[in-house]
């Protein structure tokens, strides 16, 4: 099975999450997305103390209707630092069986070489970079200087290929911008979040108080 992995914290999940991974779905022709919460992220502390448990329900919570959508709790039984390198070595070990494809955003694809062993991505798994409308430049330009050589243009797929034989694939996005951070905010607020997280999740969040402004 070709399988699309989608990390985050999730910190709620919203409708931009889950355009993205329909997106890449589509685009790639992937059996199945994985969304993926972090345990504790790398490179940022939680900006909302939400427990992974409540995130990971908030998860399973907005895909119960997206049967080609599902979670993967790897991360939050592993505990600690969620490295992606060590996920992705996770579930080709567990699922040797499976095609993998790693989706990020392009802010974080431009930040790749602070990652751990962030060359050893592209030896596990496709990397699928998402961009928003309007974007016309070149992945390879972006990638850092140490690995850029390993990549070519291959004419068949139109992608760049790693010498591992894993491709470097751009997917355009039209999904609006949607921020956890702004959510977080409006809520904080007691302001409606209609339309931008499904209903399911807000239920979750109003059932466990979460995000409420304390005292």
């Amino acid at each position: 099975m070709r399988i699309g992995l989608l990390g985050g914290t999730f910190n709620p999940i919203h409708f931009g999450h889950l355009h993205i991974a329909e997106e890449v779905l589509k685009s790639c022709n992937l059996d199945q997305v994985w969304f993926v919460p972090t345990s504790q992220p790398p490179h940022k502390r939680l900006a909302v103390e939400v427990s992974f448990v409540q995130r990971l329900a908030m998860v399973d919570a907005a895909l119960a209707d997206c049967p080609l959508l599902t979670s993967c709790d790897i991360e939050g039984r592993r505990g600690g630092i969620s490295y992606s390198v060590e996920t992705l070595l996770q579930l080709r070990t567990k699922y040797p069986q499976h095609e993998f494809y790693f989706i990020m955003g392009l802010d974080s694809f431009q930040e790749i070489s602070s990652w751990k062993d962030y060359s050893r991505l592209f030896e596990l798994a496709h990397i699928v970079v998402t961009a928003r409308p309007g974007f016309s430049g070149s992945l390879q330009e972006l990638l850092p200087v140490a690995i850029a050589d390993r990549f070519c243009y291959d004419s068949d797929s139109k992608n760049l290929r790693c010498d591992t034989g894993f491709s470097l694939i751009a997917v355009v996005h039209t999904c609006r911008d949607i921020s956890s951070t702004e959510i977080r905010q409006q809520l904080s607020m007691n302001r409606d979040i209609s339309g931008q997280v499904p209903q399911a999740v807000i239920s979750y969040i109003k059932a466990h108080n979460l995000y409420s402004k304390r005292k």
